[in-house]
């Protein structure tokens, strides 16, 4: 059977009862997306408690770094996936082992065999899709051209 994402809701709900997220594959170089994300979910506007896990570093935006997720203080309500879909399937097995809630593979990525890891031990499952921008999506921090500008209309202002 082919894995398809929750509807808008259930994603919607998922960000709504998370409040640790463990990045997998964090990196601390500001140009790689998990970096971007991390900064975001770091924010005011996110409210959510994030652990970094990379065996490669040590620190990331000021915060420890875990090298794999059976490290981790607790179990994270959500695994969120910055590795290669072929490394997906191994990352699911951790996640189910630690205890999380959902496994979420970021944009770009898709692991049939990770979604049926995790779908059947329990877990939600939500592929190709980024945290940050569903998270702005259903917060209103996203518009036509990506980002909140505070611009109402489509005039230049003078």
């Amino acid at each position: 059977m082919t894995f398809s994402n929750p509807p808008a809701s259930a994603r919607r709900k998922i960000l709504a009862d998370t409040r640790t997220i463990a990045i997998v594959g964090a990196s601390s170089n500001p140009a790689r997306a998990s970096n971007f994300v991390a900064t975001y979910l770091l924010s005011s506007s996110a409210e959510y408690e994030v652990w970094m896990v990379n065996p490669r570093e040590t620190e990331i935006l000021g915060q420890p770094v875990y090298p794999s997720l059976a490290d981790l203080p607790a179990a994270p309500d959500m695994v969120d996936v910055f590795r290669k879909s072929e490394d997906c399937p191994g990352v699911a097995t951790e996640a189910v082992e630690v205890g999380a809630k959902t496994l979420w593979i970021q944009l770009g990525l898709w692991s049939e065999e990770a979604a049926q890891i995790a779908q059947s031990a329990g877990l939600n499952v939500v592929m190709d899709a980024c945290t940050k921008i569903e998270h702005a999506r259903f917060h209103g921090g996203l518009h036509l051209a990506g980002f909140n500008t505070g611009v109402i209309n489509s005039k230049r202002a003078k």
